[in-house]
């Protein structure tokens, strides 16, 4: 599934315009990045958490070669889903 999927399905679920879903769809994902961005956590009761998290720089050796290298520090989105979404995973 993609954003434009996700979007046909609000659109069908509620009755708005195809092209009114993806505004929201998109909308509510820039809302989510731009609040992670600023280091803060967004929880979506009933779906799970959403946060910024810092990978430290390390080392690593590169898979062609062998030859050590040095792997940045960046920042990752990580997700963690809440029970209910687990329950419904697992059966």
């Amino acid at each position: 599934m993609n954003n434009s999927d996700l979007a046909d399905q609000l659109a069908a679920a509620h009755g708005l315009t195809k092209a009114d879903a993806r505004k929201y769809v998109d909308g509510v994902l820039a809302a989510i990045v731009d609040a992670a961005a600023r280091g803060e956590e967004v929880s979506l009761n009933g779906f799970g958490k959403f946060k910024a998290k810092n990978s430290p720089e390390r080392e690593g050796r590169n898979p062609a070669t062998g030859a050590a290298m040095t792997i940045a520090a960046s920042n990752k989105l990580t997700f963690a889903p809440a029970k209910a979404v687990k329950d419904k995973l697992n059966g």
